[in-house]
Parts: C-alpha cells; sequence; structure tokens
C-alpha cells in the first residue's frame, strides 16, 4: 500500500475515534446540548461504520500476507482485542463502582447496567455481548457493542480463509447462528472493506477525472443525504418494515451500507490522487493519534461518565468542553500508551519470535 494512503487511513481512523467520542458528548447531561448536532446528524453511528470498512481493509490484508496462517492468523486477531478490551473492561468496572457510590443518579439506565466483575469479563472477553439474544451493555461501556460485531467479523473470515470444504461451511452456519441476525445485518458493511482491499491490492485505482469523481461524490451525497434527512427516513421505513424485531445497533442496517459504500468509494478514489506523504510533524501526529484510536474509543464513555458523577463546578461553556473532552482525552492517551502502543511487546511476550518478527508498515495493519 502507498504510504500516502496509509497516512490518510489512519487520519480518517483517528478522526473517526474523535467522531464517537464527541458524538456521546453530545448527549444533554454531559454538554448541556451544546454538542447536541453531532448526535442529531448521528455522525458517531456512522463513523463506526467507517471503523467497519477499514477493520475489513486491514483483515484482508493481513490475511493475504505470505506468512499467514490459520493459527497465526487467530494469535494476532485475539492478542489485538484482548490487549485493549481486558484493561478497558478492567477499567469500566472501576470507575463504574466508584461513579456510582459518588453520584448514583448519573449512573441511571439504560445509560448504566451494573453487573459483577466475572460477569462484564466473561462477557467482554468473549466479545458475545450483543451475539443471539444475549445482548446487554457492560457497565456504561456502551462503545463496546461494536467489538461483538468485528469478533465475529474476524471469526468468520478466518473459517472462510483458512478452512476448506465441509468444514468451511458447517463452522460459517454455526458462527452465523450462535452470532445471530443483528450481526449479520451488518456484515455486508465489513465485507465492503474486503473487496476493498482486492481493489487495492490489484491496483485498480482510478486516475484523473475518475479518481476526483470517486473521492468526492460520496462525500457530497453523505452531505446531502444529512441534510435531507434521509437516514432518519430510512430507519423508519426499516423499522416499520420490520417491527417486532429488536435491531438493537442494527436498526439502520440499510444506511450503514450505504455508508459503506460511499466510504469504500472513497478511499478507491483518494487512491488514485494520493502520491508521496509530507513526513512532516503532522504525520506523526496522525499516525500517533491513530496508533491510540482504539483506546479512545473503548475508553472514553466509562471516563465521561465518571467525570459527571464527580459534579465538577462550571466555569463557562467553552471552558467545561476543554475540561471534559482535554482531560478524557489525557486519560484516553494514556491508556493507549500503557497499553494499545505496547501491542508488539505483548505478542511478543505470548508468541516469542512467531509473533515479532513481521514488521508493521503501518499503524491501522495490526
Amino acid at each position: 500500500m502507498k504510504p500516502a494512503l496509509s497516512l490518510y487511513l489512519d487520519g480518517l481512523r483517528f478522526g473517526a475515534a474523535l467522531v464517537v467520542l464527541l458524538s456521546h458528548y453530545g448527549y444533554p447531561r454531559f454538554s448541556d446540548g451544546r454538542w447536541l448536532w453531532v448526535r442529531e446528524l448521528n455522525l458517531g453511528s456512522d463513523a463506526v461504520i467507517l471503523f467497519f470498512v477499514l477493520s475489513g481493509l486491514v483483515i484482508a490484508h493481513v490475511a493475504a500476507r505470505p506468512e499467514a496462517t490459520g493459527a497465526r492468523f487467530a494469535f494476532d486477531r485475539v492478542t489485538r482485542l484482548v490487549s485493549v478490551a481486558l484493561p478497558a473492561l478492567v477499567l469500566t468496572f472501576a470507575l463504574d463502582r466508584i461513579g456510582s457510590r459518588l453520584s448514583p443518579e448519573v449512573y441511571a439506565a439504560p445509560f448504566y447496567q451494573p453487573m459483577s466483575l466475572w460477569e462484564l469479563l466473561l462477557r467482554g472477553l468473549t466479545f458475545s455481548n450483543e451475539w443471539g439474544l444475549s445482548a446487554v451493555r457492560l457497565g456504561t461501556n456502551g462503545p463496546y457493542w461494536s467489538l461483538s460485531y468485528e469478533a465475529a467479523y474476524f471469526a468468520l473470515f478466518g473459517v472462510a480463509a483458512f478452512t476448506r470444504g465441509a468444514r468451511r461451511v458447517a463452522l460459517l452456519l454455526l458462527l452465523g447462528l450462535v452470532a445471530g441476525l443483528n450481526i449479520l445485518l451488518l456484515l455486508p458493511v465489513w465485507l465492503l472493506g474486503v473487496g476493498l482491499h482486492g481493489c487495492l491490492a490489484r491496483n485498480l485505482s482510478p486516475s484523473g477525472p475518475l479518481a476526483w469523481v470517486m473521492a468526492v461524490a460520496p462525500v457530497l451525497l453523505y452531505a446531502a443525504a444529512l441534510t435531507l434527512g434521509f437516514p432518519g427516513d430510512l430507519r423508519a421505513l426499516t423499522l416499520e418494515t420490520f417491527s417486532g424485531h429488536g435491531f438493537r445497533f442494527s436498526d439502520e442496517f440499510i444506511w450503514n451500507s450505504l455508508v459503506g459504500l460511499f466510504v469504500a468509494c472513497h478511499i478507491v478514489g483518494m487512491s488514485g490522487l494520493l502520491h508521496a506523504p509530507h513526513e512532516g510533524r503532522l504525520a506523526g501526529v496522525i499516525r500517533w493519534g491513530a496508533g491510540r484510536s482504539f483506546s479512545i474509543y473503548l475508553v472514553h464513555y466509562p471516563v465521561l461518565q465518571f467525570l459527571e458523577s464527580l459534579a465538577l463546578p462550571g466555569i463557562g461553556p467553552w471552558q467545561d468542553d476543554i475540561l471534559m473532552i482535554g482531560t478524557t482525552l489525557a486519560v484516553c492517551f494514556a491508556f493507549g500508551n500503557l497499553f494499545e502502543a505496547t501491542l508488539p511487546q505483548f505478542r511478543t511476550m505470548l508468541g516469542g519470535n512467531w509473533s515479532g518478527s513481521r514488521s508493521r508498515s503501518a499503524s491501522w495493519s495490526g
């Protein structure tokens, strides 16, 4: 992959993590409605769809490596998730317990579902919290839902890529049944990333005017759809058509598929426009931030909730925003330095030289 495109993907990932943070900070209980427009436009949900497309691209890239095997694929996927998920769950539990004692009213349903540490870890580390009929919120960590989806997609892709014959068919059917309909409804979005990798790997990037059209048109169409309220209308139609089914986080699966298509087309177009990146200070900041985007995504919500429980005195709207968002990001970055940025060392500790010999050319390729 071209270094310029790699840097651009890092920028998208870092930016999407910040949008998700702002989307949750947009709840009136955190920001008194100042950032509610982010929620009304549902930008956080769309940012998660961008994550899904990038995830499919990453996994296809990893599986296409000459040294890839089923065992190595499984090891890399499990360590990538667990290295951040385990400490994030422990931090969520600790902050929730302290915060709910300080300000019980802040930890009311549906934003908080109390559970014991063992249940939190069992549901969280099996990534089954949104599978089948057992959907549940893990404490205050609402964003954790997407890891349940991602883990299912990793498993389905691994089976499809590294098994054959009747065994493959049987395992795919079993995994699909266990994961459930809601997970499968967003699988096409994730597979768009896999298809995107195929285009990039075969150097099918457009050039000239076509590249500009593919890069710009999806952005304009997305903005127009938001302006016209199309996502909300499509969601209402979906729920009316399939009334009685609890879609939970898949209740916009048709719109999500369109967003995924916009993202994939945009990246294909950008691949034809981007050339050598400017390796300046901004590039370093983008790569550094992207290397902690998983931590931002997974830690910010329990931190916001805990900060709200402290009942900090208000000093002014924009000062409050700086304090809340700045403190949350500081915690997320510190967490990322401890757990996400140390993934190679974690893998080496668990797998020895087998997992540590591969270099990583981009922070999104893990």
